[in-house]
């Protein structure tokens, strides 16, 4: 699965902080790498991931940067919630989730894990939004009431 480049990437790499020991261990951030369209299927993620998809006829329309830069500041919450962030910013391409969806410039897209469109936003949103948004469907529901119940089975 090939990953998008330059921005994503730039976003992803873990930097140690000004003044760090480079030699020191540097404690990682989960990744949440963009991956593209037309190197996926939605199929492959049924009942394993939540996909996000975010649409934009360019990498260059601001509310495609911007989206992307409000998902990769914060992927703890995304990954937390099973995830997994795809892009599409070739219309040509004509990729098969792009024929399914049939966006006009930029769309944010969000998938259940059973397959289905849970949300379609036609502007960016942030984490907190989009993992509030998440928490309220019935599996999310019932994934932090089996987390619940681990939790204080292993505690007591």
């Amino acid at each position: 699965m090939r990953q998008i480049p330059a921005i994503a990437l730039a976003a992803l790499l873990a930097v140690p902080a000004a003044g760090q020991n480079a030699s020191a261990p540097v404690e990682e951030t989960p990744a949440l790498a963009p991956l593209q369209a037309a190197d996926v299927t939605l199929d492959e993620f049924l009942w394993l991931k939540r996909p996000v998809v975010v649409f934009a006829d360019t990498p260059a329309d601001p509310n495609f940067q911007e989206q992307l830069a409000l998902l990769l500041e914060r992927p703890e919450e995304l990954i937390e919630r099973d995830v997994v962030l795809i892009v599409d910013t070739d219309p040509d391409a004509g990729t098969g989730i792009r024929t399914k969806l049939r966006p006009r410039g930029f769309m944010l897209t969000l998938f259940g894990k059973d397959g289905k469109i849970n949300l379609r936003k036609p502007f960016p949103w942030d984490v907190r939004e989009i993992t509030h948004a998440i928490d309220k469907w019935p599996l999310r529901q019932k994934e932090i009431r089996d987390a619940k119940a681990a939790a204080a089975d292993s505690s007591g």
